[in-house]
């Protein structure tokens, strides 16, 4: 008795179809099929635009909102604000559902996870199907599911299944065989390719590679030697060798933490400043905890608008070492505003955005200080305090000193379009009329 060989595992790379566009339909059925937009921070320029803006503007992507206001209302383009609590949300549901089809999951970016699966091509193409329907049916969000031996092919065919409907959302590059993918090859630019970036691509055409099949059967050594070792691995993965692995494994904490915005108006004045500081540092004081990590350095910059005609450019940078490390909001926030008398050296400053880094990052386990060393605050627990309170009732609820200041913070972020957060706030829960 003959035991068949297994399928060797294949790479699922499963996206997410103009995520941020259709997250907003989930929950807005009044969008329907209407051609729908979203804008950058501040309402600046379009960062995501559903199939039927495209089709309107093949580059609609990256133009600011105010030269194309007149021609969204023209042609009847939705717009919305950037809502990215929804779909951090909505990202995390999603990804939760694919985890259920496969023990190998990597959650690649907000609207892309990969998936290792095992099976011939007519298994797992209707695998591919189950995946787009389970996934519709419960988050309402459309998916492709494009297969192969690795991951810079999957991106081969994820990029199949956009030009060409006929494949229905599901691909399984194996399906074809090998002349037809020298065709497929053929028909990619270099820059096509997953992690081949428009500098590298011209320097490959300067060797006379043009094409994704003419990378492939390059010299994989010789291109290392002149590029590095990650074009070798794109090389060796076109060949169907797998070079780059599923990361499986929780990442490990950042080494540093960055909460940093630009402002809907400029500021102008030490006060306002004050809370823009206080409420970043405690901010990402939530964002240190969260990692369970502690900081030794807090950094603040603020600086002027580039384009601003109305004032002279001007920065300010500051680092200041802490004496114990820590995650406290209040020694944070202390910390953070010590660069506030450095601000206004002169008047007709206009602050256009500002920014608060912890660096010096170690596992707050760690850390173990002696009573007498130990900040008063932290023996009370403010911090898991205050993450209590945000979990509960939201993250503007209650702050410290400056950064709890009930006043209305008309300097923050504008987003005059943004759509109702309904997972994730009880205020903003959709309603349903039968």
């Amino acid at each position: 008795m003959t035991i068949p060989t297994p399928a060797p595992d294949q790479i699922a790379l499963v996206d997410c179809v103009s995520f941020y566009a259709n997250a907003e339909r989930v929950f807005d059925p009044t969008l329907g099929d209407r051609p729908t937009l979203v804008l950058s921070n501040n309402d600046g320029c379009v960062v995501a635009a559903c199939p039927l803006v495209k089709a309107l503007d093949p580059d609609i992507m990256g133009k600011p909102w105010f030269k194309i206001r007149g021609w969204c209302q023209a042609k009847g383009v939705a717009v919305r604000s950037s809502n990215y609590e929804l779909y951090g949300s909505l990202s995390s549901r999603v990804a939760t559902i694919l985890g259920r089809f496969s023990a190998w999951q990597e959650v690649y970016s907000i609207d892309e996870s990969w998936l290792k699966l095992r099976g011939t091509p007519d298994e797992l193409e209707p695998l591919g199907q189950e995946i787009r329907g389970t996934v519709l049916q419960l988050t309402g969000i459309p998916v492709r599911v494009a297969i192969a031996p690795t991951k810079t092919l999957a991106k081969v065919a994820a990029l199949g299944i956009k030009k060409n409907p006929d494949f229905d959302g599901v691909l399984d590059l194996r399906r074809f065989p090998e002349e037809q993918l020298d065709r497929i090859l053929d028909s990619l630019h270099v820059t096509d390719l997953w992690g081949v970036a428009g500098r590298s691509g011209k320097r490959l055409a300067g060797l006379g590679i043009h094409t994704a099949r003419e990378l492939r059967d390059a010299d994989a050594k010789w291109l290392r030697k002149r590029f590095s070792v990650v074009m070798e691995r794109t090389i060796l993965e076109l060949r169907g060798q797998k070079c780059i692995e599923l990361e499986t494994q929780p990442p490990a904490a950042k080494d540093q933490l960055i909460y940093s915005r630009s402002f809907s108006r400029k500021l102008t004045n030490r006060d306002e400043m004050h809370q823009v500081l206080s409420i970043y540092a405690q901010r990402v004081s939530a964002r240190l905890r969260a990692q369970k990590s502690v900081a030794g350095v807090l950094s603040v910059w603020v600086s002027t608008g580039w384009a601003d005609e109305n004032t002279v450019p001007h920065s300010a940078h500051k680092a200041v070492s802490l004496v114990v490390p820590t995650d406290d909001p209040i020694v944070l926030t202390k910390a953070a505003c010590t660069v506030l008398p450095d601000l206004f050296p002169t008047p007709g400053i206009r602050y256009a955005r500002a920014g608060v880094v912890l660096t010096g990052l170690r596992p707050a386990v760690g850390v173990q200080l002696l009573p007498v060393f130990q900040p008063e605050t932290e023996t009370r627990g403010i911090g898991a305090v205050l993450d209590d309170i945000t979990r509960k009732l939201g993250r503007d609820a209650v702050g410290v000193g400056r950064g709890g200041l009930k006043t209305p913070q008309d300097w923050e972020m504008k987003r005059a379009m943004l759509s109702k957060r309904c997972t994730t706030h009880w205020d903003e829960l959709p309603v349903a009329v039968a």
